[in-house]
């Protein structure tokens, strides 16, 4: 059941999995909420206690009041779940915050799940024209929330990092909900592309000595993999594995494939 989380933005948060699995922190990919690893750590069995956490302007937590940089914002929100010998699992926007926390605080994470950190500023030097290609097909969605048409930048989005599913056939109440969330992806742009969080600054990567899985889907953006080389270039003890048939969210599309890669993980360390 959700429930109110320890921190200065009065997030709500989800329980999932078994009381006496390792503990984990659970970060959702952008447009999502808690909810979206229920699949995922169900797979898993009694392997892990997962606090999943609603994001600022997601789920059941309060909307974002826009004061702050985003990022900044939802990291300091959930630092306060992390204990001693944490496991972190995050997804897409919630994987970077996950990367953020680690190299925070790297002495109390015991090892780090990482599917698809959208971390697009670790290709910018290593693969510029897959950079490049990436910020050109952002550029409808952030021109659309520039005059304020959020049903335009949502479906661009959507069309991207979405689950597959035509913008109609998503069904009216979840489009208005993009709609009214769609902003907060243009708000965390400066984190995302530009690493305004610093989280490329030398050394930092370096200090994340704990063991880190990479999961992405084989039919993911392009840019994916090369963010995932580039991190795992830095990283001292990163490893990589591949969900076949799949795309962007595999947690929710693919949950059973993604446990099984999490579970191995989990067992080797």
């Amino acid at each position: 059941m959700p429930k109110d989380a320890p921190s200065l933005f009065p997030l709500r948060s989800r329980t999932l999995g078994a009381s006496g699995g390792a503990p984990a922190l659970a970060l959702h990919c952008g447009l999502a909420h808690g909810g979206a690893w229920k699949g995922v750590v169900a797979a898993l069995g009694d392997r892990l206690s997962v606090i999943a956490p609603d994001m600022p302007g997601h789920g059941r937590s309060p909307d974002w009041d826009r004061r702050g940089d985003y990022h900044d914002v939802v990291t300091d929100a959930v630092e306060p779940f992390l204990q001693d010998g944490i496991t972190l699992l995050g997804h897409s926007f919630g994987a970077t915050v996950a990367l953020r926390l680690a190299e925070r605080h790297p002495g109390l994470i015991r090892r780090m799940v990482l599917i698809e950190p959208v971390l697009f500023a670790a290709a910018r030097e290593t693969a510029p024209a897959v950079f490049a290609a990436r910020c050109e097909a952002a550029r409808p969605m952030k021109e659309a929330l520039a005059r304020d048409d959020t049903e335009t930048a949502a479906k661009v989005f959507t069309g991207t990092w979405g689950v597959g599913k035509t913008w109609d056939a998503l069904g009216a109440e979840a489009r208005a909900r993009l709609q009214k969330q769609v902003r907060i992806i243009g708000e965390s742009d400066p984190a995302l592309t530009d690493d305004s969080a610093r989280l490329l600054k030398e050394g930092a990567l370096e200090r994340c000595t704990m063991p880190v899985l990479f999961l992405r889907g084989a039919q993911t953006e392009p840019i994916l993999a090369e963010i995932h080389t580039a991190l795992m270039a830095r990283l001292p003890d990163a490893r990589e594995a591949v969900i076949p048939e799949a795309g962007h969210m595999a947690p929710i599309t693919r949950p059973e494939a993604v446990a099984a890669e999490i579970a191995a993980f989990l067992d080797a360390t």
